[in-house]
């Protein structure tokens, strides 16, 4: 990273006032989303007999979203919609054995070995080994999921707390200053959705830090926008620079 970067005021503003770090698990510390996407598209091979794929998928989604009330965002949620999705799009005609390939599919969702992406364990022990900030896993989904992954991923060392909730807006990261002993505007929070985990941060006066991934679930795309308190950056590394931690 450009060492000019560092005259602005916003990076200046993040050594100076930073407490908290909060991360982002799915697509931010590991892979996920183009495992979903791919089983998305063999539910479709599935269900060929019944429709197209861009049927099945658009079916699929809006039972996603009329399942989300209930069953929040997750592995097993989204197994669940992909059953539900078999039974109502095939009008009941899909066999008992294709419902059991659809279950199998889902369960790779749950154990997922949650390799770290490039760069993570490196920055996340430069970070810890800095003993400036406190740092949190802030994911939504289920529970049992998450903190299956977050071990399977052996990253749980770096972490000060883990914390697992079924949304992430505005009230839930007012809970997590409160719970962390902080005022919002000492908390950065670090991800790729603008949606979840960047703009509830920058609402309630927390620092953004977004790190693109290469694909996204549909329900989680806004348009990009900028803000003074929102920097982005391409290398899950770069937040090494951010920090001011490179040279440990």
């Amino acid at each position: 990273m450009d060492g000019i970067a560092f005259l602005n005021p916003i990076y200046m503003n993040l050594q100076k006032t930073t407490k908290v770090i909060a991360f982002d698990a799915d697509d931010t510390l590991w892979d996920n989303e183009p495992f979903f996407q791919n089983v998305e598209a063999e539910m479709c091979k599935i269900m060929a007999p019944y429709g197209s794929a861009e049927e099945v998928s658009k079916h699929l989604f809006a039972i996603e979203m009329d399942n989300m009330p209930d069953y929040g965002y997750g592995a097993v949620a989204f197994t669940m919609s992909l059953i539900e999705n078999a039974i109502k799009f095939s009008k009941g005609a899909i066999p008992a054995n294709d419902i059991g390939r659809i279950i199998e599919l889902g369960r790779t969702l749950v154990r997922l070995k949650a390799t770290p992406l490039k760069g993570v364990s490196e920055t996340l022990q430069a970070l810890k080994k800095s003993q400036k900030y406190k740092m949190v896993v802030f994911t939504k989904g289920e529970l049992l999921t998450q903190e299956n992954k977050l071990k399977r991923s052996g990253l749980l060392p770096y972490f000060d707390e883990t914390i697992i909730v079924s949304d992430k807006k505005e009230p839930q990261y007012n809970d997590l200053c409160t719970k962390m002993g902080i005022e919002s505007s000492a908390l950065v929070m670090v991800g790729n959705s603008l949606r979840s985990d960047i703009l509830p941060a920058l609402n309630i006066g927390a620092y953004g830090i977004f790190i693109p991934y290469e694909v996204m679930w549909q329900h989680e795309v806004i348009d990009h926008f900028e803000h003074e308190r929102m920097i982005q950056i391409e290398r899950f590394e770069e937040l090494k620079g951010v920090f001011g931690v490179e040279s440990l």
